[in-house]
């Protein structure tokens, strides 16, 4: 049977075809999705930690986060939703790139590693205007949103965002965070919002730290 060693070896590879392949096999040796779910976030958190430590880059944390959310939504969740299993979460995160930007890559890491350290993670993708994030918000009764603005441009509908929040009824219900580029905590001070994450790691801290869960 494969080991936990293994399952996180293929992750930190950085082989999307052999995360796959021991996906599969351990599956087909009748392990529990949970508990692969877990190696391969367990793999994540690793590589999140080396990114941290200034030993990996971001094309690391890219190379890790791809492979690992594929499997997980194309073959571990399916199989789960089959035994009606769930892992523990730590809170629930709605999570976009704002209207006017179509720059994702940044929130997808971001995403994955939220879900590697426990948080139940509604990813809606780019291109997003303000009232989707407040009804998805509303829909799955989040407890956070964050938004990503990769172009100054596309600022303004952060502030929005809060904006819709507030008008929603949700502001004390739910955290704000925002990151990207142009994104400085001034500007997440100034428009309303809870914080701000310079990068996917600190995303995770802040998340924890907004909703206190411990580190």
């Amino acid at each position: 049977m494969l080991s936990e060693e293994e399952i996180v070896n293929a992750v930190l590879s950085f082989d999307g075809d052999k995360v796959t392949e021991v996906t599969k096999k351990a599956l087909k040796e009748g392990q529990d999705p949970v508990k692969i779910v877990d190696e391969l976030t367990k793999a994540l958190r690793i590589v999140g930690k080396k990114f941290e430590d200034g030993e990996f880059f971001l094309m690391h944390l890219v190379a890790a986060a791809e492979p690992v959310q594929r499997v997980i939504k194309d073959i571990l969740e399916p199989e789960m939703m089959k035994k009606k299993e769930a892992r523990k979460s730590l809170g629930k995160v709605v999570l976009g790139t704002v209207a006017g930007d179509i720059h994702d890559i940044g929130k997808n890491i971001v995403g994955a590693m939220l879900f590697a350290a426990g948080f139940e993670v509604y990813d809606i993708g780019k291109d997003i205007p303000p009232e989707q994030f407040v009804s998805k918000a509303k829909e799955v009764n989040a407890n956070l949103v964050g938004a990503s603005a990769l172009l100054s441009t596309s600022l303004p509908m952060q502030r929005e965002i809060v904006e819709g929040i507030v008008a929603a009824g949700l502001r004390d219900k739910v955290k704000l965070i925002f990151g990207g580029v142009p994104v400085t905590d001034e500007w997440v001070k100034e428009i309303g919002g809870d914080g701000y994450a310079e990068n996917a790691m600190e995303a995770v801290n802040v998340a924890k730290k907004l909703l206190k869960v411990a580190a």
